[in-house]
């Protein structure tokens, strides 16, 4: 049966997912909190806060963008979260010089993983030229910063040529600022990173945020702070061990906690479930029992598979059938969530007032055992919930299903968006200037 800690949630029928709250309107609320758990993120300066006409301004964004076999850019949307940013600082006359990693170059140049195809994006979306440095912090990035006009842009080169990136080596960092006078980090998806154009920078420039970055702080930041209730968090993937912290940390704050993917196994296990070849952190059976408790002290619905999609083997064309979650056979594997659960965490979501969703339900790479992802990605777009998606498979499921119109908000850091759930200090935030 489900395994259903604590009280159970009066629900009431959604409104449709033309109704789900957008960014703009969930803002306000927001306006001048400050709260220990956000590390008083919602109080950091951004570009509007600073004066920056005729000033260079270093921009770190996070062109981390994937290619297609031809060499071609293949999904842009990273590059497309950073042009709000850098339309604003030409719209105010600055001298722009933006800067990436892309890949891993492993400190070495390597033009391979070079961000020229990304220059010449931006000079298309931009409609002017984005002028591309040879190198990183050599005599081609210092000459073309030193020769820009207002309303201008330069690219310099992957940041990660140089081994000095992933250290925060002071001295790159200070090589890196001396091109400007003042630091915007635009990129969430490497905040949790101390690196130096991610970090180190601050030390030497005026730091502040732009506007991606302060959406993803203003967005999570609000969910935990002050989350629109019921709230629920939705947590999946492979290991229970990568989400311990998450899971904490989320107790305190949630109403209903909904455990999917391969981390559900090994609190089946922690009842006494045969998990069968299933993924299973056996060092962690006691740990998802404590996990349990106090969820059930803290009065927190708990919610696991109640009936599981198992294969024989770990391959997407395995022979596959839909058991009790209670019933898993010897050398039968758990790929997904069944039926009945579908239909239960469907129903946990309706009427929920915030929801947060981190993790796929099963392998949803594989057409065969995604149905359970791609359930729950309409269920939260039906909800009229505030929805913060995290990033990775969550995202990629409500992008196949067409509802990424329907969700509050997609972050585009998994780790990053992990990290802050955790209630972890983002290095490349936390470096920012405060308002106050």
């Amino acid at each position: 049966m489900l395994c259903s800690v604590g009280s159970n949630l009066q629900i009431s029928i959604a409104a449709g997912c033309r109704n789900s709250p957008r960014y703009a309107d969930f803002c306000p609320a927001l306006a001048g909190r400050k709260d220990v758990n956000t590390m008083n993120y919602l109080n950091k300066k951004t570009v509007e806060d600073i004066d920056v006409a005729g000033k260079k301004v270093l921009v770190r964004c996070d062109f981390n963008v994937p290619f297609d076999g031809e060499g071609n850019i293949s999904d842009p949307k990273r590059i497309d979260e950073a042009l709000k940013t850098i339309r604003y600082l030409v719209d105010h006359k600055a001298k722009v010089i933006l800067c990436s990693h892309l890949g891993r170059p492993k400190g070495e140049f390597n033009m391979k993983y070079s961000l020229a195809p990304v220059a010449a994006y931006l000079s298309k979306a931009l409609g002017f030229e984005v002028k591309m440095a040879s190198d990183v912090v050599g005599e081609s990035a210092q000459s073309i910063a030193a020769s820009l006009q207002d309303g201008e842009v330069e690219l310099i080169e992957n940041v990660r040529f140089h081994k000095e990136e992933e250290k925060n080596d002071p001295e790159f960092a200070k090589k890196l600022a001396s091109l400007a006078e003042i630091y915007v980090n635009d990129a969430f998806g490497t905040a949790h990173r101390a690196h130096a154009s991610t970090a180190g920078v601050a030390d030497y420039l005026p730091a502040v945020c732009g506007y991606l970055i302060q959406k993803e702080i203003t967005v999570m930041g609000g969910a935990l702070s002050d989350p629109k209730r019921p709230f629920v968090a939705i947590l999946g993937g492979a290991k229970v061990s990568d989400k311990i912290g998450v899971i904490t940390n989320l107790l305190d704050k949630v109403d209903t906690l909904i455990i999917g993917g391969g981390m559900a196994y090994t609190f089946m296990k922690a009842l006494g479930y045969s998990t069968g070849t299933s993924i299973c952190e056996l060092d962690k059976v006691e740990l998802a029992k404590d996990i349990m408790a106090q969820a059930k002290a803290k009065n927190v619905n708990f919610l696991i598979p109640e009936d599981t999609v198992v294969g024989k083997e770990y391959k997407p064309d395995t022979e596959f059938k839909t058991v009790d979650s209670d019933q898993i056979e010897d050398n039968w594997m758990g790929l997904d969530v069944g039926p009945k659960t579908r239909e239960k965490f469907a129903k946990a979501l309706e009427g929920a007032g915030t929801v947060v969703w981190n993790g796929s339900m099963g392998v949803s790479e594989w057409e065969n055992f995604a149905a359970g992802t791609i359930s729950v990605a309409k269920a939260v777009a039906e909800s009229g919930a505030i929805s913060i998606i995290g990033g990775g498979d969550s995202a990629a499921a409500v992008e196949k299903l067409g509802c990424a119109d329907s969700m509050t908000h997609i972050s585009t850091g998994g780790g990053a968006s992990l990290e802050f759930l955790e209630g972890k200090v983002l290095p490349g935030i936390a470096c920012l200037n405060d308002k106050d």
